[in-house]
């Protein structure tokens, strides 16, 4: 038998791995290389690919490549450590750098040339900020910070939100490195070279643990900024890398390798049928399926000979397996982009049978491009006083010169564009229009005249124009589970107005400010993003739960009470998955509990939600796209039931009034995206605080004869 360590030639990500033959030769095959891992690869990008373009829904890939990464980029680590040779650390990162930077620069140019080209120009920045977090390997982060749906592919989604999972390895490959060369450095100095792995195995298992913990405690808590968590991620890269300290030290019955490797290439394949929710549910404890399955495929073959191996690593080793592994990083970075633009093309959720081949088949065809033109070249090791080797090393200077003029390119581009649309030239909200030139909602609600002017704001400038809370933090984000309240409209007033909810609610603040500066009462917020006021123990947003926002309106009911205001303001409906919408029954749950505690209750119908069948669009990136007003804007019916929903739930209730402002908003058959020279929404769904302001006259209309406060 010959140890099972991997050589070096295999050690690098398992999303960019080492070239190698297609058929295994005799010394091949008594080497110890686990051909297997390689097919483990293609198996989990074919995965990966599949059920993106088909099924909506992550498949455990991700995972099986994020234990891999930690197995062989620790045991390179260990194997150089122990070595002793001088510069090790540095040479490793010249090594991973030269196998993960030169693809990843081919695929960010494309989606810049292709961003430029496609897509309308008010997603550059977002564009060109993700492809800056991408090559600097912090997109995980910024997607953590925006909650981005990874549930399925569709035209909303960005074209780069895929490599979260290779910021997740950077970070770990840094960290790894700085941790290796901490106690290789300890080891020498205090103890002795041979402690270093069991020094690394307990570092190994302490962090695991608390990692594992940590990601179980928030899918429970904050699941959309536990999924792209580093710390979160992190056991699952431990795991890979306890096996890189352990496994070359184990012995296994046969009969127990036969079961491990059965049970590992079945957990890989299965997974994504058997954990179908695993966006909300990764990298908890759920995960233990695809991360236990890899674990099981590497220990199934350590220390045994090829042909020695269990009959699912033999076929894994199949040559076809090996070839889809060794294009596995390409078509990861290809993928995901091209499904995205396909669907931004057709205007479509779902790429269907022939469409999802030709984007298979477009992947596929770039991957292997990719691989053989860029990776290769770059990866041949050559000798000057070889002819053939001199070839070789003028097509790698030729490639490597290619690669370092595209990325400094797109670098360019990108920091550019981010530099003149954030520092130059930011979004600035525009104020207060004057009401002639500019009537918004007046135009629908009391015939003002509409002038030849300008939409105001700008699609540049509608992303500032949002209600206060926003600017001034005060309303609670997703993370924060405090209750934050603040004061608006005249401070000084006996009467309070009590507004409370989601985004939802406050946007409709700007109208309430107008009404309670011209009337004297008070404005007190209880807002929390994406968070309508529920007693509901499964409360999402965007797909993803919000475990706190149950407990977060419990607090607010009870707050309420205390406070005892005159009105509570707040929305009475929502947009239905079915099309029109509806008044949830929770909402009746929190109508019986302000009603219980003698609250006065104003449930306004929610505005329109932009979007085409379930994909969400925003306003102002179809206008940039060349789309005008009413061509932007959805169908009445589409948008709305016929008669505002929250009628006849609502007179169960003497305490709760509802009110319906879809007029002033929508045109008897067309729910446009400017009215009055206003622009209404600053994105999907948000009302502009120009637009809210406009409505103030609408509003004061309708709350005249409830409040009785004018």
């Amino acid at each position: 038998m010959v140890s099972g360590a991997v050589t070096d030639v295999d050690a690098d990500s398992i999303h960019a791995g080492e070239p190698v033959r297609l058929t295994a030769t005799r010394s091949d095959r008594g080497s110890g290389y686990r051909f297997d891992l390689d097919g483990l690869r293609g198996l989990a990008i074919a995965l990966v690919v599949v059920f993106h373009v088909w099924f909506g829904r992550v498949s455990g890939g991700v995972d099986v490549f994020l234990v891999l990464s930690g197995f062989f980029f620790t045991g390179l680590l260990l194997r150089r450590a122990e070595s002793a040779q001088p510069f090790w650390a540095w040479s490793i990162v010249r090594r991973t750098l030269r196998r993960l930077v030169p693809a990843m620069a081919v695929v960010l140019a494309a989606v810049v040339v292709a961003t430029v080209l496609l897509l309308p120009y008010t997603q550059w920045s977002t564009a060109a900020a993700q492809v800056l977090s991408s090559l600097f390997y912090y997109q995980n982060w910024q997607l953590a910070l925006t909650w981005s749906d990874y549930l399925a592919a569709d035209p909303s989604v960005s074209p780069l939100q895929h490599l979260w999972s290779m910021s997740v390895q950077g970070q770990f490959y840094l960290a790894a490195l700085l941790a290796v060369a901490a106690a290789a450095w300890w080891c020498a100095r205090f103890s002795s070279p041979g402690r270093l792995r069991p020094a690394v195995g307990a570092v190994v298992v302490a962090v695991s643990v608390a990692s594992f913990v940590y990601a179980a405690y928030g899918v429970a808590t904050n699941q959309g900024w536990n999924y792209y968590d580093s710390f979160a991620r992190g056991w699952e890269l431990l795991v890979g890398a306890g096996l890189a300290v352990c496994a070359p030290s184990l012995v296994l019955w046969r009969p127990v390798r036969v079961a491990l490797s059965v049970f590992g290439v079945l957990g890989v394949v299965l997974c994504g049928w058997l954990i179908i929710d695993g966006a909300n549910r990764f990298p908890g404890p759920a995960a233990l399926l695809p991360v236990c399955a890899t674990a099981a495929v590497i220990l199934s073959a350590t220390q045994l000979r090829f042909a020695d191996w269990p009959w699912p690593n033999r076929l894994l080793a199949h040559p076809a397996m090996r070839w889809l592994g060794d294009i596995a990083y390409p078509l990861y970075l290809w993928h995901w982009p091209i499904l995205i633009f396909f669907l931004t093309e057709g205007g479509n959720t779902h790429a269907g049978l022939v469409g999802g081949v030709g984007v298979i088949g477009l992947s596929v065809v770039l991957a292997w491009l990719t691989h053989r033109f860029v990776e290769q070249p770059l990866r041949q090791r050559t000798s000057p006083a070889d002819s053939e080797d001199a070839g070789y090393a003028r097509s790698r200077h030729l490639v490597a010169s290619a690669v370092a003029v595209l990325l400094a390119a797109t670098v360019t581009v990108a920091a550019g564009w981010q530099f003149t649309a954030v520092q130059v030239k930011p979004p600035v909200a525009v104020g207060g229009p004057a009401p002639a030139k500019y009537p918004g909602a007046e135009a629908l609600a009391s015939g003002a005249v509409t002038p030849d002017e300008p939409m105001r704001p700008s699609v540049f400038a509608a992303s500032a124009d949002v209600p206060p809370p926003t600017a001034d933090g005060c309303i609670a984000d997703w993370d924060t589970r405090d209750v934050v309240t603040c004061t608006y409209g005249d401070p000084d007033a006996d009467r309070t107005l009590a507004l409370a909810g989601s985004s939802h609610a406050e946007h409709w603040l700007p109208a309430l400010q107008v009404l309670a500066i011209e009337h004297s009462f008070r404005i007190q917020v209880y807002l929390k993003m994406g968070c309508p006021l529920t007693l509901a123990e499964d409360a999402t947003d965007k797909g993803e739960p919000i475990p706190d926002c149950r407990d977060w309106s419990a607090e607010v009911i009870d707050r309420l009470d205390a406070d005892r205001p005159d009105w509570v303001f707040t929305t009475g409906t929502r947009p239905s998955d079915e099309g029109g919408d509806e008044t949830p029954a929770d909402y009746l749950d929190v109508w019986a509990a302000l009603s219980d505690r003698g609250l006065n209750v104003i449930a306004i119908r929610d505005t329109p939600w932009l979007r085409r069948g379930t994909v969400r669009y925003k306003a102002t990136d179809c206008l940039a796209g060349g789309g005008n007003r009413i061509s932007c804007g959805m169908r009445r019916e589409d948008a709305l039931d016929p008669v505002n929903p929250g009628l006849v739930p609502a007179s169960a209730f003497p305490s709760v009034f509802p009110i319906d402002l879809t007029n002033a908003v929508c045109e008897p058959t067309i729910c446009a995206v400017a009215e009055g020279n206003i622009l209404i929404y600053h994105d999907e769904h948000h009302l502009t605080a120009s637009y809210s302001r406009s409505l103030a006259g609408p509003l004061g209309r309708a709350l005249q004869p409830i409040l009785g406060w004018w």
